[in-house]
This record gives structure tokens, C-alpha cells and sequence, in this order.
């Protein structure tokens, strides 16, 4: 096939997955009368937009409208995390349990650590009194403290005050049946977007950055070796139903971070964590980047918990780029996981490589036509799957590329399972209905995906 052939067909293939998708203006009273000084009508088109009927898990039951049914006063541009705390209630405390439709531009850059005067508060502002790193740090060197328990007294619990400080501070609460925006490259950096018992929820076109722990946990029983645990991510989805992830960047700058008791003092947690029982997600043109643990799905082993038979997950067409792990580690529900990119590249902002796709306790993950590129990784591909508790993966369609040329179908569950024993099963005991358009063959996924992925990408938003 020419190149001129294989480019069209490339386009045509797209257009008909629907990877690229001109907006569809809304008409209502919110379009036909935008608020004094508020977004454009061509913006407003995107406040009224719904999750298609089968598109993905998200489409599932009563569907995902988010803020759809807004009225005219509840459609406001966010500027700032007061007017953004405003907008989504008023008080950050409840605003979890306003249900009031309502749609969400956020303009410009907010920061989670901006205090009421505008100034920008730092760690140590946050801090408990009680508080100090370094005696922490003396405390509960394994060489003191030891390797048998956690830490626990005075310091540790002025560190989790410390915490909690923070956590009043970084997180931002979102109700149900919410839309938020991003607009002209809006942009959410060092907080965590919490959307917990809050079902119907859309969030598109944002740019999640940096959403850092100023009080790492230090837990010698967490692995081997002990580790530093931090708590807050980008995006946090808990206990919620029919949330759309859609046209969204997670980025995380490049950080040297220090190691105390031979460990890396890990400040960031996940970009996406789905948990908590939530169920019905789908997350699609999304891309994730330079992060060490991306996205879980499901926070414990313990089915006692709620999540059997929740935990449902649609990820497609995404872009996974400089991932350490979790891309992603799922347990318990259905995840369909088809037409993403995943690139395994060694940069000076990428992590080290653990693996990517995480098969979890009673998981039922469903991997069709995805591309991975490992070009100068030194990523074997029997590497690409870690086992941890599950039983099954169903894969089909995967290309793999190591070296020059488009790469070639390979099966990542056959390489795992060639040195793994137990191995794999290869049947999850379901096939995925709630798709919406062709399954792009994997080679167009690596020309194809990266037009539309991230944010920036829907037209007349920027």
C-alpha cells in the first residue's frame, strides 16, 4: 500500500471510530441566553453535550449528561480556586452534595495552593505546629524505630494533621450532575479534582499538573524494603456512578526527588484512581504522562469492600506515555480496554518501568487492539502484564513495536505467560457490547490516537 493509500485510509478509518469529532452546538435556554461576560455560544455547545449511547461503560444505565440541564445562572468560567469553589457550590465542605446541575469553565491556570489573599500558601504554612520532618525522620529510621510496626506517637500524629491540613486545602470537592471545562488550555495544578459520591459527572478538556503530598507517610511494613506513600491524585473518582473522562492531559514535571531509608520519597500518588465501589466510567482521549503510578481501579483485595461486580471501566483511544505502572492496575470489574497507545520510552522525565498492565484480584480485563511502542526501552514485552491476585486476561489485536517499522502483532498474555507459572488464563467470560464506531486496527492507533488525545483538541476551546 503507498503511503498516500495507507494515509487516507488512516483518515477515513479515524473519521469513522469517530477518534475526531466536531462539536455539536447545543440549543436551551443556556445556549440561547449565555450569562453577561460568560463563555462563547460556541464553548456553551460543550456544557450541554452528553456521553453518547454506547459509549462505553459511562453510557451505561441511566447514561452521563453532567451538567447538562444547567440553567443560565449556573454556567460560570473559573478563574481562580475561590471562584471555582464558588462555582461548584460555594463552600468546599458540601459542595460534594450540591446536585444542582451546573457547567464549569475553568479558564486560565488555578492553584490548589492559593490562599484567600491570592498568595500562594507552601508546605510548611500547612503544616501542624507539632510537626517537624527531620525529627520524623529520626523517629522512625528502621535503624530506631525498626521494621515490625508503623509509626505511631506524637510526630505520626502530627503528621497525619499535617495531612489532613493539606487535604483542606488541595482537594476540591465536585457534586453531581456537574460539567467542568476546560477553557483556552484551563488548567488544575497542585490539587486533587475529588468527584466522591457525586454520580454523573463529565470532565473534558483540562490539564491536570502536579498534585503533590507535603506529608509523605513513611511505612516499613509496604513492601521489602519499606516505603514513602503519598496520598492525593489528580483526579480522584470514589463511590460515584456514569462519570466521562474525555480530552484530558495528566502531567507531572519532572522531579529529582530525594530517598531517606533507601527509599524514594514518592510525593505524588496516582494522575486517575477509580475506587471506592465506583463504577461506570469511561475515559477516553485522554493522555497521561511522565507519571510513576497512572491510574488503579479498585483500592483493596477485600471483596468485602462493595466492589465486586462494580468497578466498570472504559478506557479507549488514550495516549500512555513515560508510565512507571498501574496503566492500568484494575481489580474486580469489567475494564474494556481497546484502541490506546502505550509508549514506554526512557526520558529524562520518565519513571522506572515496573509494568502496565496490572491484573488485580477478580479483575475481568478485556485488551483489544492497543499499540505499545518499546523502541529503546530495553522493555521485554513478557514484562508489559504483572499478575497480582488475578486469574484471567482476555487480549486480542495487540501490536508491539521494539525496533524500526510500524511494529508487529504480538500477544503480551502469550509472552507473560511463556515464564510465568501459573500462567494466565486467556478467557475473562464476557465480550464488550457498549462500543461506539469500528475498532481501529492497532497499526492506525499509533498514527491516529495522538491527533486527538489530551487537551487542547476539542475545536473553539483551545
Amino acid at each position: 500500500m503507498t503511503s498516500r493509500r495507507w494515509a487516507a485510509t488512516l483518515a477515513a478509518t479515524a473519521l469513522a471510530a469517530g477518534v475526531a469529532v466536531a462539536p455539536t452546538l447545543a440549543s436551551g435556554p443556556a445556549a440561547a441566553a449565555p450569562p453577561a461576560g460568560g463563555p462563547p455560544l460556541t464553548a456553551l455547545g460543550y456544557g450541554k453535550q452528553t456521553l453518547p449511547t454506547g459509549d462505553g461503560w459511562g453510557s451505561a444505565g441511566g447514561g452521563t449528561t453532567g451538567g447538562s440541564a444547567a440553567t443560565a445562572d449556573q454556567i460560570h468560567i473559573a478563574t481562580d480556586r475561590a471562584s471555582l469553589i464558588e462555582a461548584l457550590g460555594g463552600d468546599n465542605a458540601t459542595n460534594a452534595g450540591n446536585d444542582v446541575p451546573k457547567v464549569v469553565f475553568v479558564k486560565g491556570t488555578i492553584d490548589g495552593f492559593e490562599g484567600p489573599d491570592g498568595e500562594l500558601l507552601d508546605c510548611q504554612q500547612l503544616a501542624d505546629p507539632a510537626y517537624d520532618f527531620d525529627e520524623y525522620l529520626a523517629a522512625y529510621d528502621p535503624a530506631v524505630w525498626g521494621w515490625q510496626e508503623r509509626p505511631h506517637g506524637p510526630l505520626a500524629e502530627a503528621r497525619e494533621r499535617s495531612m489532613r491540613n493539606q487535604e483542606a486545602q488541595t482537594v476540591i470537592n465536585v457534586g453531581p450532575n456537574t460539567t467542568i471545562i476546560g477553557l483556552d488550555r484551563g488548567t488544575l495544578t497542585h490539587l486533587t479534582l475529588m468527584v466522591n459520591n457525586a454520580d454523573n459527572v463529565i470532565l473534558r478538556n483540562l490539564t491536570f499538573r502536579d498534585a503533590y503530598d507535603c506529608f509523605p507517610a513513611w511505612d516499613p511494613l509496604d513492601g521489602a524494603s519499606g516505603n514513602w506513600n503519598s496520598n492525593w491524585d489528580q483526579l480522584s473518582v470514589r463511590r460515584s456512578e456514569n462519570v466521562w473522562i474525555d480530552h484530558n492531559s495528566f502531567l507531572t514535571s519532572p522531579d529529582d526527588l530525594p530517598e531517606y531509608f533507601g527509599r524514594k520519597f514518592e510525593v505524588y500518588d496516582g494522575q486517575l484512581d477509580i475506587t471506592h465501589t465506583a463504577d461506570l466510567v469511561t475515559v477516553s482521549h485522554n493522555i497521561f504522562r511522565d507519571h510513576d503510578k497512572m491510574m488503579l481501579i479498585g483500592s483493596t483485595n477485600n471483596p468485602d469492600g462493595g466492589d465486586p461486580g462494580r468497578l466498570n471501566v472504559t478506557l479507549r483511544h488514550n495516549v500512555f506515555d513515560g508510565i512507571g505502572q498501574r496503566a492500568p492496575r484494575m481489580r474486580f470489574g469489567k475494564i474494556d480496554v481497546y484502541n490506546n497507545l502505550f509508549r514506554v520510552a526512557v526520558t529524562a522525565n520518565s519513571f522506572d518501568f515496573e509494568y502496565l498492565w496490572g491484573v488485580g484480584v477478580e479483575s475481568q480485563g478485556y485488551y483489544e487492539n492497543n499499540y505499545l511502542d518499546l523502541r529503546g526501552s530495553g522493555v521485554d514485552p513478557a514484562e508489559v502484564i504483572y499478575e497480582w491476585g488475578g486469574t484471567d486476561l482476555t487480549e486480542h489485536g495487540s501490536w508491539v513495536r521494539t525496533g524500526p517499522g510500524i511494529g508487529r502483532p504480538m500477544s503480551l498474555l502469550a509472552a507473560y505467560n511463556a515464564g510465568n507459572d501459573p500462567p494466565l488464563g486467556d478467557d475473562v467470560g464476557w465480550t464488550p457490547q457498549l462500543r461506539r464506531g469500528p475498532v481501529l486496527p492497532a497499526p492506525a492507533v499509533a498514527a491516529v490516537v495522538p491527533l486527538a488525545a489530551g487537551a487542547g483538541k476539542l475545536p473553539f476551546l483551545g
